[in-house]
Order: C-alpha cells, then sequence, then structure tokens
C-alpha cells in the first residue's frame, strides 16, 4: 500500500504522502481486524477519518479491500476522478466528509449516541492526527461523550509529533503528556507503537469498555522512506522521479530484504 501510494504520487503534483505512511497501520488495521464483519464482509461498525488529509492511506485500504476500484485511485485529484483531497461521504465505504479538522470526534460520538438510543450495536472507530488535537472542538466532545455514557467509541490518535509548519512538540509543548490529559477527561487510554499492528490491535480488543477508548499511538511521519521522516516539507508535496526511486527502493528493501 506504500508503493500504491506512492505510484499515485506521481500522477498528481502534490498529496499529504507522509501524514498517509504515518497512520497506515493505523487505518489498516481497524479495517482489517477490528471492525466486525460477516460472510459477505459487510460490518456492523463505521470508520471516521477524522485527520482527511490522510485520505490516500484510507484510499489504498479501501482499494486493498475491492470496495474502490483501481481506476478511481488512478484518477485520484484528476478530471473525471470521484477521489479528491479529502474524503467525502457518499463514495464508497466513506462514512463521513472529513479534512476540516477537529470534527470526525464529533461526528463518531454522536453517531455512538444514537445507537445508545436506538439499541444498536456498533463501534465507531475514527483516526485524528496530533495536530487536530488543538482544535477546542475536540476536547469539548473528549469532556461530554463519557458523561454521555458513550461507551461504543474508538480514537486513535496518530501522534507522529508534526503538523503542517513544524514539531508539535516545539509548537505547543504543554500537549504532553498526552494519555494523562485523555484519561483525566475521563476516557480509557492506551499508549503504543501505532506501526504496530498487533500493538495497536491488543490495545483495542483488551480494553475495559465501560468508557470510551483513545490510543496514542506514536508514529513516524514518512515512515518508510528516509528522506521523508520527520521532515516537514513532505507534508504536502509529491516525490520528483529521482526521488520516486529512491523511496520505492527503500519500501521494496524494508517490506521484501
Amino acid at each position: 500500500m506504500r508503493k500504491r501510494i506512492l505510484d499515485v504520487s506521481q500522477k498528481v503534483s502534490a498529496l499529504h504522502i507522509a501524514g498517509a505512511y504515518s497512520c497506515l497501520e493505523l487505518v489498516d488495521t481497524i479495517y482489517h481486524s477490528l471492525m466486525r464483519r460477516d460472510a459477505a464482509g459487510r460490518s456492523p461498525d463505521t470508520f471516521i477519518l477524522s485527520k482527511g488529509h490522510g485520505s490516500m492511506a484510507q484510499y489504498a485500504v479501501l482499494e486493498e479491500m475491492g470496495v474502490i476500484s483501481p481506476d478511481d485511485l488512478n484518477l485520484y485529484c484528476q478530471p473525471g476522478g470521484r477521489l479528491a483531497t479529502h474524503p467525502d461521504y457518499g463514495l464508497p465505504g466513506i462514512e463521513a466528509s472529513t479534512g476540516s479538522l477537529g470534527h470526525g470526534l464529533s461526528l463518531a460520538v454522536g453517531m455512538s449516541l444514537a445507537d445508545n438510543i436506538q439499541k444498536q450495536d456498533r463501534c465507531v472507530y475514527t483516526v485524528l492526527s496530533d495536530g487536530e488535537l488543538e482544535e477546542g472542538s475536540v476536547w469539548e466532545m473528549m469532556m461530554v461523550a463519557p458523561s454521555l455514557g458513550v461507551k461504543n467509541v474508538v480514537a486513535v490518535v496518530d501522534l507522529n509529533d508534526f503538523q503542517s509548519l513544524g514539531q508539535t512538540s516545539k509548537i505547543l509543548p504543554n500537549f504532553y503528556p498526552v494519555a494523562e490529559k485523555i484519561r483525566a477527561f475521563g476516557w480509557e487510554a492506551a499508549e503504543v507503537d501505532g506501526h504496530s499492528a498487533a500493538a495497536v490491535h491488543a490495545a483495542v480488543v483488551n480494553r475495559r469498555g465501560d468508557r470510551p477508548l483513545m490510543v496514542a499511538a506514536r508514529t513516524i511521519k514518512g515512515k518508510g522512506v528516509s528522506y521523508m521522516e520527520n521532515v516537514p516539507i513532505w507534508h504536502y508535496r509529491s516525490p520528483n522521479p529521482q526521488e520516486y526511486q529512491q523511496a520505492l527502493t527503500e519500501i521494496d528493501r524494508a517490506y521484501h530484504g
């Protein structure tokens, strides 16, 4: 999927490649091993990518699952295509229009509250960015959710320590420690290696379940490509042909030896 995202980057002048690489394991783990599915592949659960600029990770996973077609992904942000920079509700596999940061958690909690009222069995998953947690609406919903008795929400924060213009821990050092603040708002919290599918899976399936869960997932922005890792300029650009070849070589070496 990293190679697929890299291939798409050669069709457009820019895409959020580094942010997609940091959350790819998170999105993949939610879709493939956390969301329940019946024999036909349908799930009673819902996923919202609150970090809408990480859409390439979601698109790559949905393509791998057969939900969207290779033609759809090949026409990303191109005339005649359906897939835009941010996910749009109504497209296959997309449950919410996101990208205006700070809204995904509220959507997830609202869905879960409706499920409680209607006695529906569903878990709502959402992935947020750490820069997104600077939005006040996130903390308002973190305060409200436990008070409403909402339990079936699992929020995963992509803690890559970078936002568009710099390092989060330097721009807003009081943001840390994250997990401690989450618990203070009445949530269950876990902190894990966000590039370990096993660690993310374990944090969710082993939760107590008596309150909403937020997983603080430590990640690396641009994970898998040396010149992208923790370099702010890769928040929004595409590799040139030489950079593309280097990235392809590094990804092949990392995953295939």
